[in-house]
């Protein structure tokens, strides 16, 4: 007769890291108009212009806003990109993001 082996079973632990958000926060300053900011929200952060508007005066009267939470590439790449059109316009929009 042929011996039989027994099975063992192992438990594996499976830990599931989910990638960090991180939130986009444009700052005050006394140069970028109120008007550039709506634009920037709508174009790039793809808000509606009432909710633009309202982040716009919450970074005028607070000095800074939280304008969304995104993963790190999307925040990376949008506040990049608002940047840019900022430097094009000849803005000094400071925009920076931050691990929630």
């Amino acid at each position: 007769m042929a011996k039989q082996q027994g099975s063992v079973r192992e438990k594996q632990r499976v830990f599931t890291n989910f990638p960090k958000h991180y939130k986009v926060i444009f700052h005050n300053d006394d140069f970028t108009t109120m008007e550039f900011v709506v634009r920037v929200l709508v174009e790039v952060f793809y808000k509606p212009e009432s909710e633009a508007t309202v982040i716009m005066l919450t970074v005028h009267e607070q000095g800074k806003a939280v304008v969304g939470i995104y993963s790190y590439d999307m925040a990376v790449s949008m506040t990049n990109r608002a940047t840019a059109m900022a430097k094009a316009e000849g803005y000094p929009l400071r925009i920076t993001y931050e691990p929630e």
